[in-house]
């Protein structure tokens, strides 16, 4: 009777989902503007690029003596966003669908700029400042860890990780990207060559890497070892932000120069701009983010990472949280369970899966915890 129950939880929660996938999946992005408070802020897209809208406006961010928007990371089991803000050294908490501001999460030093929940579940935030410039942690209700890594990175605007939780780090300054290990121990710097002026770097599917170059106006793909594999895109200036669009799976870009979010396939292909030169007053996108906002859905009780990466067909499970679940089940975003995954397993194949969007509904006790994936091979 219980697996009943949550079955037809599930199936009801997704159901709501696809009905409302045009209207509840957004774009989000933060827009530095000139690089000073008046003309920074937040704007808010439809799934399609119309329909502009101020999240958060620079005079909100004038209240609270912050600005220059650095990245955004939705908690939506909290009901909350944080913005790490170069400008006043903070990142603030604001509600997650009126923008509204909450209080201060954090005040970082060195002037935070990319922010990711890493696989521990604690948010990793780097620095931009040239000697305050480790990557700090924090829980996700704000309580600090602190330095994470043993060394600093200077000028640090890029972050991600790999499946085996090894952490890269990209520095603008210094046109390189130094890769830690899952303890936080540097490996040495891993590619410092074909950057220019790099911020986001991105850990694909397989272990490859794109980094985008704010000031050589391309992207550059290297391999795991380091090594340059070919130049991705040559059709942006100042890029940053990067995210995977949530239905055809290609990449969303900011594209600086002109003030526009540009889609672009897994093979550096221009598909268009989603987001047209300046609309809602856009000038210099800064982070590209993309919410279903039906993910806050208060019949469960937290999101987690369960499983990395977030798209592809081969998954690592998170082993610091699954030890501890009852079960794993897979469903489709019509409710359907298609697949077990045994907790005590250390990785999981969804190559027999259709490629899409699928839901991790993760049981321990009395909790329910799910995970979005898609699957794409």
């Amino acid at each position: 009777m219980k697996a009943t129950k949550l079955i037809l939880s599930v199936f009801t929660i997704l159901l709501t989902m696809t009905i409302s996938a045009q209207t509840s999946h957004y774009i989000y992005v933060s827009d530095a503007g000139n690089f000073n408070i008046p003309t920074s802020q937040v704007l808010r897209y439809d799934l399609d690029g119309s329909n502009p809208q101020v999240f958060i406006s620079s005079d909100d961010f004038a209240a609270q003596s912050v600005g220059w928007p650095q990245d955004i990371l939705f908690l939506e089991d909290q009901g909350v966003v944080l913005i790490s803000c170069l400008i006043g050294n903070k990142i603030t908490k604001h509600d997650a669908n009126t923008g509204a501001y909450i209080e201060d999460f954090a005040a970082v030093p060195g002037g935070p700029t990319r922010m990711k929940i890493g696989p521990d579940n604690t948010i990793y935030v780097v620095q931009w400042s040239n000697t305050d410039n480790k990557v700090l942690r924090f829980e996700q209700d704000g309580t600090p860890l602190g330095e994470y890594t043993d060394i600093g990175v200077g000028r640090s605007v890029g972050l991600d990780f790999d499946l085996v939780g090894n952490m890269y780090v990209g520095s603008y300054g210094s046109n390189t990207v130094t890769k830690f290990d899952s303890s936080g121990i540097s490996q040495g710097v891993l590619i410092d060559t074909q950057l220019s002026g790099p911020t986001n770097v991105l850990v694909e599917q397989g272990g490859t890497i794109l980094v985008l170059n704010w000031n050589g106006g391309n992207i550059e793909r290297f391999d795991n070892n380091g090594n340059h594999i070919e130049t991705f895109t040559t059709t942006v200036t100042q890029p940053e932000g990067i995210a995977i669009h949530p239905v055809t799976f290609n990449y969303v870009v900011g594209n600086g120069g002109p003030g526009q979010i540009d889609e672009f396939s897994n093979d550096g292909t221009f598909q268009g701009s989603i987001v047209s030169s300046g609309s809602g007053g856009l000038l210099q996108p800064n982070a590209v983010v993309f919410r279903d906002a039906t993910l806050a859905v208060k019949d469960f009780k937290k999101s987690k990472i369960l499983v990395s990466p977030t798209m592809g067909s081969e998954f690592k499970l998170n082993t610091l949280e699954t030890q501890f679940l009852d079960s794993i089940e897979v469903f489709t975003i019509l409710g359907q369970k298609v697949d077990t995954i045994a907790v005590a397993q250390e990785s999981w194949s969804a190559t027999k899966l259709s490629e899409g969007i699928y839901i991790l509904v993760a049981k321990q006790g009395a909790n329910t915890f799910t995970q979005k994936i898609m699957v794409k091979k």
